[in-house]
């Protein structure tokens, strides 16, 4: 029986999607599930025997790549990356190295030769368009190889970051936060930057796990500040302190990030001026629930200040424009339901 490829299975999803995110990161895969988990392991051993297998083989000038098909079949092999599999890959020649990554990636149907070919990639920073095009394309097989592919690509120039740009925008779930965690890394491009503030939100819980890292990398208080932003901006400013404001102890929250007072007033202002719409009015009033609820000195600032920037949102709120944007439908959505429980509380708290 012929098995798939995985770069085909990545291919052939990609092509049925339209270019649109693969659901679930590319699963279920064409192989057989495996543990993800070393289980019962010493963490500082983790890939040590993967390493081994490389030593082994690299040790024989004539081996080729496909010697290694089957290999790691009773190891774990971790899908970040990992110092030994680095270390057998820098003990071998650079060429060979190249050579066996490309042909794992291209040729594996098993997710541990695959993975073992992407670390081994990962290991070289060229610009090579083949190599780069191959990453790319196996890292929208995000919910297995999205760490590996993201970390490479950061590490290949111009070319690797356009790369990464246009994963991050094909991913979902974990693989995007892998991906948006690389970009973050090397925001001070201004290309980089700018997507980050626009593009780094997919409206799903994870947000919360990534807008702290966003909204520092990306300068987001010198951003939203201005006396100009367009509305692209203003939305996205929006999402991030929606994450940020409700956070539920994925990553970091109004109360960790230094200039979030500052932030939300500006964004209050620049919404104020905007055109109502549904979701606009939704995070307005998440926003403004969560805040109400936090206490001055989380937002590092006093009792009055924050009873201010509620109010803010609450003026907006309460505007019938506003207001009618609000579905009359009952929904039996869980998310629309906490967002009218939250503006109900804050446009009927003053009447």
């Amino acid at each position: 029986m012929i098995r798939e490829r995985l770069h085909d299975h990545a291919v052939l999803l990609h092509r049925q999607g339209k270019d649109d995110p693969l659901p679930a990161g590319g699963e279920p895969f064409p192989d057989d599930a495996r543990p993800r988990t070393p289980i019962g392991r010493d963490a500082r051993r983790v890939g040590a025997d993967v390493a081994a297998i490389l030593d082994a083989h690299f040790a024989s000038p004539a081996a080729a790549p496909r010697a290694l098909v089957g290999a790691f079949d009773e190891v774990y092999v971790p899908v970040h990356d990992n110092e030994h599999v680095a270390a057998a890959a820098l003990r071998a020649g650079r060429k060979r190295v190249r050579r066996t990554g490309r042909w794992l990636v291209r040729h594996g149907v098993d997710r541990r030769e695959v993975a073992v070919g992407l670390a081994l990639l990962g290991t070289e920073a060229t610009t090579s368009d083949k190599d780069i095009e191959l990453i790319r394309t196996i890292g929208l097989l995000s919910a297995e190889f999205g760490a590996l592919a993201a970390e490479s690509l950061r590490h290949r120039g111009d070319a690797g970051i356009e790369a990464l740009l246009w994963l991050a925008e094909r991913t979902r779930g974990w693989g995007r936060v892998h991906a948006i965690e690389a970009l973050c890394e090397v925001a001070v491009l201004p290309e980089v930057r700018a997507w980050l503030l626009r593009h780094a939100c997919a409206g799903d819980d994870l947000d919360a796990v990534t807008a702290g890292a966003v909204a520092t990398a990306a300068h987001l208080h010198a951003a939203i500040i201005a006396g100009e932003v367009d509305d692209e901006l203003v939305d996205h400013t929006g999402a991030l302190l929606r994450a940020l404001a409700d956070g539920s102890g994925q990553g970091t929250t109004l109360a960790d990030y230094p200039p979030a007072r500052y932030v939300l007033a500006a964004h209050a202002r620049h919404l104020a001026r905007q055109k109502p719409t549904w979701a606009r009015y939704a995070t307005a009033a998440v926003i403004a629930d969560r805040i109400a609820h936090l206490e001055p000195e989380d937002l590092g600032c006093t009792k009055k200040e924050r009873e201010r920037l509620v109010e803010r949102y609450e003026k907006i709120l309460r505007q019938r424009r506003w207001r009618a944007t609000v579905p009359r439908r009952k929904s039996k959505s869980k998310s629309k339901a906490k967002v009218r429980s939250a503006a109900r509380r804050r446009t009927t708290r003053r009447r």
